[in-house]
């Protein structure tokens, strides 16, 4: 694997993935019955945005810098700015960057639990010495899909957990192939674990290649199946990330409602010209 999050840290795809990863937290916390959640592809948890990696591609510019720049007006994106202060406060780093992991850590409860699985060993490594000190959290040295099987449904102890959240945030160093291995490990998840809230994160470069996995994600077997889409330019280029999108599966009762006026905010923070976004359901819950 060549990917590292290092150079990505901070971009629009991560405004998006962050703001909606903890909205579903906050929803789901706001039961006291206690979680847990699982990060497939963690990462190594923080990330420095004045680090070589960050610095070479320059992504973050476009992204976290521009929303601390200028916030929008909008309560889930405030939430996400504050914790990203949060994170450089405690690490006493001022550009420092959260990933999925310490946001995680950050939004859950002393009762919950969190399992992050990294395949990289030197990733793995950071994630441990970033994080490995909170008792909450489980870091595995292993393949994210193969944790699932693994993994779900949880038990640690006696205790087995009936709500829970899984994140996906794969690479797609294998490009469309990535979504169709997304795929079948959703498929095999909902199976053993079906009232889990499931979010997996893409690319997008051209939206019309992805009309295949918008219809076989709309047959798997969850209550509901919810797009989350934020372009940041025109989807004319297959050579270029021009935005992401978000599968929400199992999302919270008014989720959508949420989400649209954060992610119509984040477009026109963050959008060139060409700039689009959409909440969509592809099955709506009965």
């Amino acid at each position: 694997m060549n990917y590292r999050h290092a150079f990505h840290a901070g971009n629009h795809a991560d405004a998006l993935k962050h703001i909606a990863l903890l909205a579903l937290c906050d929803a789901l916390t706001a039961k006291p019955a206690p979680l847990y959640a699982l990060d497939t592809h963690a990462g190594a948890g923080v990330y420095l945005l004045d680090g070589e990696e960050a610095i070479k591609t320059g992504e973050a510019s476009s992204g976290i810098d521009r929303l601390l720049l200028k916030p929008p007006q909008d309560a889930a994106i405030a939430r996400y700015l504050a914790a990203v202060a949060t994170c450089r406060a405690e690490t006493g780093q001022p550009l420092a960057y959260p990933g999925s992991p310490w946001l995680l850590a950050h939004a859950l409860r002393e009762q919950d639990r969190i399992a992050c699985c990294e395949l990289r060993e030197e990733e793995a490594a950071l994630l441990k010495h970033n994080l490995g000190r909170d008792m909450r959290i489980a870091v595995h040295a292993r393949d994210g899909y193969t944790a699932m099987r693994a993994l779900l449904p949880p038990k640690i102890g006696t205790t087995k957990f009936a709500r829970g959240l899984v994140l996906i945030d794969p690479p797609y160093e294998t490009q469309l192939d990535e979504f169709d291995t997304a795929r079948t490990a959703l498929k095999d998840a909902l199976e053993r674990w079906p009232q889990a809230v499931y979010m997996l994160w893409y690319p997008i470069k051209r939206r019309s290649t992805l009309m295949p996995f918008y219809r076989s994600a709309a047959t798997l077997h969850a209550k509901s199946v919810l797009l989350c889409e934020l372009l940041v330019r025109a989807d004319d280029s297959p050579l270029r990330m021009n935005g992401s999108g978000l599968l929400i599966l199992n999302a919270p009762w008014q989720f959508d409602r949420r989400l649209q006026a954060s992610i119509a905010a984040l477009r026109n923070a963050l959008g060139e010209p060409g700039a689009s976004s959409r909440v969509e359901w592809l099955r709506e819950a009965d």
